[in-house]
């Protein structure tokens, strides 16, 4: 949730910014400043406050702070945010051009020689005062937002091993190797494999438990974001007639072999499913089909039961 449209800079939730903390804190340190903000917003805290004042302070906590705080805490938010970050990092990066900021901590960390530092120590600043007037903290934390793009867009220039030190390498050794990077920047296939990778696991897990609806949900927010995946419709096909949902199954294993004619899973998932189809069929017409010269329909209600999906999985149609 953004406050003020804006005010934000970022294509996506900052809830790094909402709490006052740095994209690097880990865990603690988020918990740590959550707690202390809950301190500082909670009534007892306000008891001398006026009532609008109170109510400020009760919308920006349960509309603004523990959304942000959930969304860092919780394994899988976190771990899909951490790769937006990153990637984020990497488009400002590739756009060859500086974003456009106006806070003045912005424009200062944008030209500061270290940019960690400078970075770590404005957050703070700024943090410090962040809750003090809570008619302001909308514009605080659209000021935290745009240090984060900076930093975002700064230390993804430094990804890699710093200049200066291959230089004083190649000086001491001049017919010495280039020195390796020891930091793997991870591209977009790979950014987007390892989210895709969160998902499937995810799914696997309820799957194992039997729980075809919490896997397929997880299988669906996938498609979603990838909508032209082929493990994505695979897997979903598959999931879907385990849960006795043959014509969703049949709908993504068809896509699945759109994208990907010889995809085995998505092939068994739709001969599975076509023979069940086919077999209702069958049945119901050797049902209906006259004997002897009788034109009477050999049994019309048996025509009528288990057959196509819910005969497969022992269903009853309404």
């Amino acid at each position: 949730m953004k406050p003020d449209q804006g005010l934000f800079q970022l294509d996506f939730d900052d809830h790094h910014a909402v709490l006052g903390v740095p994209v690097t804190a880990d865990a603690k340190a988020v918990r740590k400043r959550y707690l202390a903000i809950a301190r500082m917003l909670h009534p007892d805290s306000l008891s001398g406050a006026e009532a609008t004042d109170a109510q400020r302070a009760s919308d920006i906590l349960s509309k603004l702070v523990n959304p942000a705080y959930e969304a860092l805490t919780q394994e899988k938010s976190s771990t899909e945010h951490g790769i937006m970050l990153k990637l984020k990092g990497q488009s400002l990066r590739q756009i060859g051009t500086a974003p456009t900021v106006s806070s003045t901590e912005a424009q200062s960390l944008l030209k500061a020689p270290h940019a960690d530092a400078a970075y770590r120590k404005a957050v703070s600043s700024l943090a410090e005062s962040q809750f003090d007037n809570l008619e302001n903290v909308t514009e605080v934390i659209g000021e935290l937002s745009e240090l984060n793009l900076i930093y975002l867009y700064r230390s993804s220039a430094n990804d890699g091993p710093s200049a200066s030190a291959p230089a004083t390498a190649a000086k001491a050794r001049p017919n010495a190797a280039p020195a390796a990077s020891t930091t793997t920047v991870p591209t977009p296939r790979q950014n987007q494999a390892a989210i895709l990778e969160s998902y499937v696991n995810r799914a696997q897990e309820y799957e194992q438990n039997r729980d075809y609806s919490r896997a397929i949900l997880e299988l669906r927010e996938a498609v979603k974001a990838y909508p032209n995946n082929l493990q994505c419709h695979s897997y979903l096909s598959a999931l879907y007639l385990k849960a006795g949902q043959g014509t969703m199954a049949r709908i993504h294993a068809k896509r699945a072999l759109e994208i990907d004619p010889n995809d085995e899973r998505a092939r068994s998932v739709q001969a599975r499913v076509d023979k069940t189809s086919g077999g209702a069929t069958s049945g119901a017409a050797q049902a209906t089909k006259p004997k002897g010269g009788n034109t009477k329909t050999a049994n019309p209600k048996s025509a009528n039961q288990g057959g196509g999906f819910f005969g497969l999985f022992g269903g009853k149609k309404k």
